[in-house]
């Protein structure tokens, strides 16, 4: 997909200026190339001026900033012969010129159309990674002169799907960044790009949609904050530029849904403040290393709200705190709410996970959360995002073992942990409770969540160590809601959660 440049007449000359870091980042080293010379306005575009009758003002001041890529990838293949030319009866035509001669290497070139936007006057070039990746040569073509280039590739970023092109120019059309935080569902959006081959195709819609994410389009440890549109993006549009009504670049277009394989007006671009960000790591230390606090997050329903005795459902849960992380040391507490980070206010669990691989590992954040009701201020020093690594996948024991605790909760059944469950489930030495062997699928239970494998750590805040206790506690429950910690084994990433589960004895 490509991202479309669009800069209307209707522009406010205002708030121009040079690119710096992120507020939470930290210098890259002292061997860094400086960071390129971009433009960016923050000021929000104009809502209450009324459309003219044309963009063309708009596209022509955009469009030069736009450019084809074209990658080209290698391809070797082996032939192998068709066993009809061992036929007697064949060879007697061909003899042994399709015959062991015929087992050769073949070489073909591939080749994938893409987009990408001019970002610096020296030469920068923002596009998708996913039009780059595994490339053997990548070239640029610039204006209707066809210009080309061979370019360099200064970094890629598989989890955003941002790339970071250079080539070797001066004084080129750079485009306006804007501000993609100053987004709101309806305004106007203009995508340029290279469909098909049709280079410079421009395109109108309107945000549809922000904050979209959980497609697992980047990976299952990717970063997904995407810009929904209906301007229409077809294959050959990725990286190129989806720009506002002003003509400031504010996303980054990347994939589309479609069952065609054409557009049926739902499109995605990765938000130009998110690539602005991996761009600048990308020039500074050739790689993108992102924060770590080192806790497991979960948005917060009426349920959760309720339970915690909070007075909204913004913030970010903390379900679990990982031994020897950021947060552990600097106090953090599984049930603990995060209501802000660095000053900015968290919205939810997704948004504070962006928000802290945008910061930079070494750098200091101040946390504001809720500790057992009451508001606490903290200081933590970020560590690196370690690699993630599937956990390997392991069928549980559907049998239930001679100590299973049956309806426990409702439709749940629950044995004692021994070292055959935790070698099975591959569960941690440190983590306690009542293992959940078996959940009825029309029970309460299920429908919160629950599944067989868990383990069940807390009843309503209170320790489990064992399914004698989970009985005990679940009987002991009041309240229309009994409130889980649950530690579960997931295909990626592993850790405690809450749940809140209907309390069938105030039915």
């Amino acid at each position: 997909m490509k991202r479309i440049p669009i800069v209307s007449f209707l522009s406010v000359m205002a708030g121009i200026l040079t690119v710096v870091a992120m507020p939470c980042l930290i210098s890259w080293g002292k061997d860094a190339p400086p960071l390129p010379e971009i433009k960016v306005q923050t000021t929000p575009v104009n809502r209450d001026v009324k459309l003219g009758v044309s963009f063309a003002p708009v596209v022509k001041e955009a469009a030069p900033s736009v450019v084809n890529i074209y990658s080209t990838h290698i391809v070797h293949m082996r032939s192998f012969p068709n066993p009809l030319f061992d036929d007697p009866f064949f060879r007697q035509f061909f003899g042994d010129r399709l015959g062991p001669n015929n087992n050769r290497e073949i070489t073909q070139r591939e080749q994938v159309l893409g987009s990408g936007v001019i970002v610096s006057p020296n030469g920068y070039i923002l596009t998708a990674n996913h039009v780059v990746d595994g490339a053997d040569e990548i070239r640029v073509v610039i204006g209707d002169n066809d210009k080309k280039f061979t370019c360099k590739v200064v970094g890629t970023d598989r989890q955003t799907d941002v790339a970071v092109l250079k080539i070797d120019a001066k004084d080129l059309p750079a485009i306006t960044l804007g501000d993609s935080d100053q987004l709101e569902v309806g305004d106007i959006v203009l995508a340029i790009g290279n469909p098909f081959g049709l280079s410079r195709t421009v395109t109108m819609g309107i945000v549809s949609a922000l904050g979209r994410h959980g497609y697992g389009i980047n990976g299952p440890n990717g970063y997904e904050d995407f810009i929904q549109t209906d301007a229409a993006i077809n294959r050959g549009n990725s990286g190129g530029a989806l720009v506002d009504a002003e003509g400031r670049l504010i996303g980054i277009n990347t994939w589309i849904a479609s069952s065609s394989g054409g557009s049926e007006g739902i499109g995605f671009a990765v938000p130009i403040n998110m690539a602005r960000n991996v761009m600048e790591r990308l020039i500074s230390g050739g790689k993108v290393t992102r924060g770590f606090l080192g806790v497991v997050l979960q948005d917060i329903d009426a349920s959760l709200a309720k339970s915690f005795d909070l007075p909204n459902q913004s913030g970010a849960l903390v379900s679990d705190v990982s031994p020897n992380t950021p947060a552990e040391k600097a106090g953090i507490k599984s049930g603990d709410v995060i209501v802000e980070f660095n000053g900015k206010e968290v919205a939810d669990a997704h948004s504070l996970q962006l928000t802290v691989s945008e910061c930079a590992p070494g750098s200091q954040a101040i946390i504001k959360l809720i500790h057992d009701g009451h508001a606490r201020t903290i200081n933590v020093m970020l560590g690196e995002r370690p690699k993630d690594e599937a956990n390997d996948q392991n069928e549980s024991n559907n049998s239930n073992p001679d100590n299973a605790k049956t309806d426990v909760l409702d439709g749940v059944t629950v044995s004692d942990l021994n070292s055959q469950a935790r070698e099975q489930m591959k569960i941690p030495d440190e983590i306690k409770g009542a293992l959940v062997t078996d959940v009825d699928q029309d029970s309460n239970s299920a429908e919160a969540g629950l599944k067989q494998g868990d383990v069940i750590v807390e009843i309503n805040r209170q320790p489990v160590g064992n399914a004698d206790d989970a009985v005990k506690l679940c009987k002991q429950a009041k309240g229309d809601q009994i409130l889980l910690r649950v530690w579960h084994r997931g295909d990626y990433l592993s850790g405690t959660r809450y749940l809140t589960v209907d309390n069938m004895k105030h039915k």
